[in-house]
């Protein structure tokens, strides 16, 4: 028997257990698991160092080491997401609806766990303890398999959770890392059905992308980030450039980081300068279209791929744009769903671009960085959907629930 289907068939059992679970019992293995990180952290930042060094040996980019580093500070985030879901309300046994039939039935719609999830993701370690966290407070089990870049840093924290689990009611079971590299054991949990309920992939596009087309098992898709922010005629400069810097540069690697900055054309001829000064004093490399090239010659020239693409780096395409209609036209043809941002003083425009921009999530003069279960208030966020169905946006608690119906009755038949 596999790895995959040995810890799958674990997770299964255990999620009839998990799914009984109190409020309270959830919780306290919740408040265990946040100790044992702090506890523990040092002896997980020395598995996460064997990583880094491992990356640093195959070439792996600054901004992607970046993404997968550890430190104390990262780690007390970790054990605070954790104990910021223990603060929110259990989702698990809440009515839904509840309405009457003349027949005298008594039909109640509540929240039930999904069951066992399947979590596949690429090389941020963090995603380890949120995906535990918020499968956990749900009465869910779940199986991760993450990305063989952080494989040292997740197989140590998921032992350090494991022992915190084995101190409470929570079966430590309910919790599975698949260690094996792989891609076959991808393959394998695509086609999980009967053990795995629900698959939910984070990363770039072509996991994402593989897990959509290949599974047979039901998916969330959370979406590639291709972000744009849009700086229009009446936008406040200023205001506009810390947006777009925070947006691009404050941690590149992330999916709700900007990749391309449309500019309004009134703006461009005055500012856009001084717009592409402040980009590159902050070490972004800028792509322009030929507009933007005019009014600043020493951006590179943007290819037609650029505009599809997620850096996941300090580099930014940046097109010149006659009006809010040409940006809306450009944000539907390469954007990913994910976020867009209006920078403008003027209502109008910014209701237009809200009501018409098809996204997860869009904002008016505020960067598109708070796109973040953390941000939004959720403690963790599972991922961030950019389907329709199901969920949408920074998935927390709600997001992984279904629903079941309770019907009472007084010996009703149907006629």
């Amino acid at each position: 028997m596999s790895e995959v289907i040995s810890k799958s068939k674990l997770a299964k059992q255990a999620a009839r257990t998990m799914g009984n679970l109190t409020t309270a019992q959830k919780n306290e293995a919740l408040l265990l698991m946040a100790d044992a990180l702090l506890t523990e952290q040092q002896a997980i930042i020395e598995a996460n160092g064997k990583d880094l060094q491992r990356g640093k040996e195959l070439g792996t980019s600054a901004s992607l080491l970046d993404r997968l580093a550890l430190n104390e500070t990262r780690i007390a985030a970790m054990a605070e997401g954790l104990r910021q879901i223990v603060e929110l309300p259990d989702p698990i046994g809440d009515t839904l609806e509840s309405f009457d039939r003349p027949n005298g039935l008594q039909i109640r719609k509540i929240r039930v766990p999904l069951g066992v999830i399947g979590m596949i993701y690429e090389a941020r370690p963090n995603v380890t303890v949120d995906a535990a966290g918020l499968c956990l407070k749900t009465g869910n089990a779940v199986v991760l398999r993450g990305g063989s870049s952080a494989l040292f840093s997740n197989e140590k924290i998921v032992e350090v959770l494991h022992g915190a689990l084995t101190r409470s009611a929570v079966p430590a079971d309910a919790l599975q890392l698949i260690l094996s590299a792989d891609r076959s054991s991808v393959d394998e949990m695509l086609k999980l059905n009967g053990l795995i309920d629900v698959l939910i992939p984070r990363g770039g596009h072509s996991l994402i992308q593989n897990v959509v087309n290949n599974a047979s098992v039901p998916v969330i898709e959370t979406g590639a980030g291709v972000c744009h922010t849009f700086i229009d005629q009446s936008a406040q400069l200023d205001m506009a450039i810390r947006i777009g810097i925070n947006a691009k540069a404050q941690r590149p690697s992330v999916c709700n980081s900007m990749e391309t900055l449309l500019v309004h054309e009134a703006i461009a001829e005055q500012h856009l300068a001084a717009i592409a000064e402040a980009f590159q004093g902050v070490n972004v490399e800028l792509r322009g279209d030929e507009r933007a090239r005019t009014l600043v010659p020493s951006m590179v020239v943007a290819e037609q791929s650029d505009w599809g693409t997620e850096y996941g780096d300090y580099i930014l395409s940046i097109k010149v744009v006659q009006n809010l209609d040409e940006a809306l036209t450009h944000i539907r043809t390469y954007g990913t769903m994910h976020s867009e941002c209006i920078v403008t003083e003027d209502a109008g425009n910014a209701e237009r671009f809200l009501q018409e921009v098809d996204a997860a999530a869009v904002y008016h003069n505020a960067s598109t960085r708070f796109t973040d279960g953390f941000e939004f208030g959720f403690g963790a966020e599972i991922g961030i959907s950019t389907q329709k169905l199901h969920a949408r946006g920074p998935m927390g608690l709600p997001a992984l629930t279904s629903t079941k119906y309770r019907i009472y009755g007084s010996g009703q038949i149907r006629e």
